[in-house]
């Protein structure tokens, strides 16, 4: 439930000895489905088991499911035991209904691929040691494939840097659509679904993804210095008027290298981060956000007295954090402040693993720039534009998910609920919960195989 290095080494020694073998799964993020209480939370920490007469699994994933709500029924019909604490159950539950049914691996696989709404990046084991990992049909969450020195061990993990921490040697990205099997022999691909279209999350490049980690060959931190210097090429008049440039740390840090060396103004390092206030404010509740951000970042003033600023923000979801920075630049006698951020207007929810899944959240749903530069307090708000954001990637435009600032969804039942709620949103309707687990929202879109 915390950060992996602060795992003991007696605890990790502990676990060796309870669970004995040559196979592991482990699992670190957040949940975006579900009850957010402590209890759900921990009843929901993965790798989650399931078993039937003939078969054991346990699994483990990063993505989010569209129609669980619509799943849950059809898995309680065919399990006495079955009970829901987050989306990991689902997936879990739709591949041992498959086997019940008697279908292989390949056929048990294709069945969640097909019948699952969402993003999906599993790894799992069976109980005879089979050790596998599968992507959803549109590759929406990454997951690669590697192997240590000695080609003795394999693994698979959502990003390259793991594999690097710990000297193994990157194979290949899993492709949407594909299932893959570690065997003593090496890794055994199959491609379940064919011609799928692909539509990764640009979202990992603005913001979730490790600047030191890898995608389609290229280090995520160069992509972002790359979006840096996309917004000084689009905002030249903004740059002119300014005399320092500053971070909101630290996934605003290589976008400030970027603004930097387009700009030549000086990258001053007068924001700086508390390293041991580690909670993401955008995922946090109302009442923890502000104390949370307000103890984050702290500004050092004498730097921006008197001077005109620039931020280098990865996005803006609610606002909530850079209004804070801005507060504290003027207190500190900053002139004026501009806000160069990363990623486009964010004008949708997310339906596939990042919890910002309602509009009424989101600053940019029915804020244009100029408005969301009075909101948070700032002289003007520049965003990086799409086109510019897509090409700095190196991936084409179509094999991008690039919905929350489109309101144009990979996958079907997403951009249904979207569409429907968007308007009810536009009308004053108040959103009590995530769109895809809204109470009104059940039934709205079965897909079940």
């Amino acid at each position: 439930m915390d950060l992996v290095p602060k795992i003991k080494t007696e605890a990790i020694n502990e676990w060796f000895e309870r669970l004995p073998g040559s196979i592991g799964i482990g699992n670190v993020r957040y949940t975006t489905s579900g009850k957010c209480d402590a209890s759900s939370i921990i009843q929901g920490t993965q790798p989650v088991m399931g078993a039937t007469d003939k078969i054991k699994l346990a699994l483990s994933f990063n993505g989010n499911i569209v129609n669980a709500q619509d799943l849950i029924e059809e898995m309680r019909n065919n399990f006495d035991d079955f009970t829901y604490n987050c989306d990991s159950n689902i997936v879990c539950h739709k591949m041992l209904l498959g086997f019940k049914q008697g279908k292989d691996l390949i056929n048990a696989v294709r069945g969640v691929m097909e019948g699952l709404d969402g993003a999906f990046s599993v790894i799992g084991i069976l109980e005879d040691g089979t050790f596998f990992a599968f992507k959803d049909i549109h590759g929406i969450k990454p997951l690669c494939a590697g192997h240590s020195p000695d080609h003795q061990t394999l693994a698979f993990s959502s990003e390259t840097v793991s594999l690097d921490m710990n000297s193994f040697e990157r194979d290949f990205e899993l492709q949407p659509g594909e299932l893959v099997i570690a065997t003593k022999e090496g890794f055994i691909r199959q491609q379940i679904i064919e011609k799928p279209r692909q539509a990764f999350c640009a979202f990992e490049y603005a913001y979730f993804a490790r600047p030191d980690s890898r995608f389609n060959g290229k280090y995520v931190y160069e992509i972002r210095e790359a979006f840096g210097r996309n917004i000084v090429y689009e905002n030249p008049d903004i740059v002119k008027e300014c005399d320092i440039i500053i971070s909101v740390p630290e996934t605003g840090d290589d976008p400030a290298m970027g603004v930097h060396e387009a700009s030549g103004l000086r990258w001053e390092r007068a924001s700086r981060r508390h390293r041991y206030v580690t909670e993401r404010a955008f995922i946090l509740l109302n009442n923890e956000r502000f104390s949370t951000i307000d103890k984050k970042i702290n500004i050092l003033g004498p730097k921006v007295a008197g001077k005109s600023v620039i931020i280098c923000e990865d996005s803006i979801v609610r606002g909530d954090t850079t209004k804070i920075i801005i507060d504290k630049l003027r207190k500190s006698g900053a002139k004026k402040v501009f806000v160069f951020s990363t990623f486009p207007r964010i004008i949708g929810p997310c339906f596939y693993g990042i919890d910002m899944s309602t509009y009424g959240q989101l600053i940019g749903s029915r804020n244009g720039p100029e408005e969301i530069a009075k909101i948070i307090g700032a002289d003007g708000v520049c965003y990086q534009s799409i086109d510019k954001l897509v090409e700095a990637t190196g991936q084409p435009c179509n094999q991008l998910c690039i919905a929350c600032v489109t309101g144009k969804y990979p996958t079907p039942l997403a951009q249904k609920l979207a569409d429907v709620m968007k308007q009810k949103f536009l009308e004053g309707y108040e959103e009590k919960s995530r769109i895809y687990e809204a109470e009104e929202n059940k039934g709205s879109g079965k897909k079940t195989n």
